[in-house]
């Protein structure tokens, strides 16, 4: 068994670390054990691509699956890719395929009894996807403490997390540590259960409500204020749907604290980069968006199409993975004129609460986030 990280040694985080793990471990046994509806089915139909690599993960490991989220970044052959807090192993099963033999995908979780089921398959999965060796390891630590995990520092070019920041006691070190093991470019890619406000001590203290990822939900503004004082640009909003817990005696404790899932995208950009405001134009090669390419819910590219981007969105495209799908008008915009005849990006709340109430959850939610997918409940 790991020990708990040294830097969060006190007897309240070890208590949390302990409820988790027997949460996850031993109370939950499949989905439907579930005490709220704090996962939502996604707005959107999973793509076809997707449908296709989930069909292939062994129903043992579909069983335990608990996240609010179908966490599918784009443009993953070959990427090295992380997942905080891997469960049963669904998601990295199912990027394991996305990324190809050429790529690899790491889980890291905390829970024996999640990662025993993980582990177990892993030959299955690589007779099921052909493959001639395994692309898939799984790795027992705390999101918190990657480095004594034993994960390096600039070694993934994606980290992906499916309703687990909201169980940490300590949002502020997963975030810090995933920064640091990221490479320039790389990208932490999403989905979690946050809240209107900030969640008081005592409804933090019910194992139930942080189990069932509740009141240990992060204010969404917090998600904010963090991810930048860690390093990360700021945030890009990519979906939003309201949670409702769906539970009497739930509800009756939480009072008027409202939640909602919501997936977003942090950028880990090169120190120096320049941010500047430019044009660029989408190819139309990224797999499943061929035609238009939904970067988040301001933001959707149409192929062959001009689009007029601000400079820290110019930047993540320039300096990241996606650098090879789009050709770029670095010089600038001149917008001392009348604009141009490319295209704009939406305008769209940072809040995800008003970001659902402004645009409506199927308009925000792209084919590759949103929740849950086909699952009738998640949250792990």
């Amino acid at each position: 068994m790991a020990d708990a990280p040294s830097a969060a040694s006190n007897k309240a985080v070890t208590s949390v670390y302990n409820d988790v793990k027997e949460y996850y471990g031993k109370t939950l046994k499949k989905t439907s054990d579930l005490k709220s509806n704090a996962c939502v089915p996604s707005a959107k139909p999973v793509p076809a691509y997707v449908r296709k690599v989930i069909a292939e993960i062994h129903p043992d490991v579909v069983a335990k699956y608990y996240g609010c989220g179908l966490v599918v970044p784009e443009c993953l052959e070959g990427c090295r890719v992380l997942d905080l807090g891997c469960g049963s192993g669904w998601d990295c099963y199912m990027l394991s395929q996305l990324v190809g033999e050429k790529g690899h995908v790491t889980g890291i979780d905390m829970t024996e009894d999640q990662l025993e089921v993980a582990r177990k398959y892993i030959d299955y999965h690589v007779q099921r996807f052909g493959y001639k060796k395994p692309n898939v390891n799984f790795v027992q630590g705390y999101i918190e403490a990657l480095a004594e995990a034993g994960l390096v520092e600039k070694s993934y070019d994606i980290i992906i997390s499916n309703c687990v920041v909201n169980l940490s006691p300590d949002k502020t070190s997963v975030l810090r540590e995933a920064y640091r093991v990221l490479k320039d470019g790389g990208e932490l890619y999403f989905s979690d259960v946050y809240s209107d406000a900030r969640i008081p001590e005592d409804l933090k203290a019910n194992k139930v409500l942080w189990g069932e990822c509740l009141s240990g939900a992060l204010w969404w503004e917090d998600l904010i204020r963090l991810a930048e004082e860690v390093g990360f640009c700021k945030p890009r909003l990519v979906t939003a749907s309201i949670i409702t817990v769906g539970n009497k005696e739930l509800e009756k404790l939480l009072g008027d604290y409202k939640f909602v899932s919501a997936t977003y995208r942090l950028f880990k950009l090169p120190k120096g980069s320049e941010k500047k405001s430019c044009l660029v134009m989408y190819n139309g090669e990224i797999t499943g968006a061929e035609e238009s390419f939904e970067f988040d819910a301001q933001y959707t590219f149409k192929v062959d199409t001009e689009m007029e981007v601000d400079g820290v969105v110019a930047s993540i495209l320039n300096n990241s993975r996606f650098s090879e799908e789009f050709t770029f008008q670095l010089q600038g915009l001149n917008t001392s004129g009348s604009g141009g005849c490319w295209a704009k990006p939406k305008a769209v709340s940072v809040n995800p609460f008003e970001l659902f109430q402004q645009l409506g959850s199927a308009s925000v939610t792209p084919s590759t986030g949103g929740c849950c997918g086909d699952q009738q409940s998640c949250c792990k």
